[in-house]
């Protein structure tokens, strides 16, 4: 039996912390949720979340160093994993809980790319929920004690994230500080992005479906084809032997 040959050890390393590292991110949204959606909890409440926020991006910290010591070729990695790094190293240079949130979710997206069983649609799907919940939190959180803010509840936060992910914009609800207008840039161009993968997805999933009738048609058009050509090279056959038992009579009978 032939063996088949062994994993590279990053890859290995992939494989193995892909859950824990989901797992982990599912902690951090609790943890980020929780004092935004309970802003009076209590004080060691908000430090255990913080701590939890904090721990979950060491976590991915240490993955991306791991990561870096088992490949081969560090330069290589560093340069095709920029944004990794980036992620990394954002939260280190300014410690704001915003940092903390879209380095997280920028590392979860990569590590879940890798997974080949996770599929275009559901990846678009879990995009699409995250965004949507945590633009929700992100703007509610620095919107919410703005003194000309008119985003004040959880229900106004998914409102406004809603509509500005689809792009629609009724403009009832609409961030008034800096940082909330940069998300609802953010969130913009998100939108646009997935609805143009998702586009890409059902068109080409519609190109698919089209050749592969188109093949099924020439295959069938060229079965049709090669059946008349032998229906007809067996009449030639038929009447050449018609034609050649005609002189002498029809063969088996006896002669009078």
């Amino acid at each position: 039996m032939k063996e088949e040959p062994a994993q590279p050890a990053q890859i290995r390393w992939e494989r193995r912390t892909q859950r824990p590292l989901l797992a982990l991110a599912v902690a951090f949204a609790v943890a980020y949720a929780v004092p935004i959606v309970v802003p009076d909890a209590d004080r060691a409440v908000t430090r255990a979340c913080s701590m939890v926020e904090w721990l979950v991006w060491g976590a991915f910290a240490v993955d991306y160093a791991v990561r870096l010591l088992l490949t081969e070729h560090r330069g290589r990695f560093v340069r095709s994993h920029w944004l990794d790094l980036c992620a990394v190293l954002l939260p280190m240079i300014q410690p704001l809980r915003l940092l903390r949130l879209v380095a997280t979710l920028t590392l979860v997206g990569r590590r879940a790319r890798m997974a080949s069983q996770i599929r275009l649609t559901t990846y678009v799907v879990g995009s699409v929920v995250g965004l949507l919940m945590f633009g929700s939190l992100a703007v509610l959180s620095v919107e919410r004690d703005a003194p000309d803010g008119n985003i004040k509840t959880l229900g106004d936060a998914v409102w406004w994230s809603f509509t500005t992910m689809t792009t629609v914009g009724y403009g009832d609800h609409a961030p008034t500080t800096g940082l909330g207008r940069v998300l609802a840039v953010g969130l913009m161009l998100s939108g646009i992005a997935l609805l143009g993968v998702v586009t890409a997805n059902i068109a080409a999933w519609f190109i698919s479906r089209f050749e592969k009738d188109d093949a099924e048609e020439r295959r069938q058009t060229a079965a049709i084809e090669a059946l008349t050509a032998e229906v007809k090279a067996l009449r030639a056959q038929v009447t050449a032997l018609s034609g050649a038992e005609k002189p002498g009579g029809e063969p088996g009978l006896p002669s009078r």
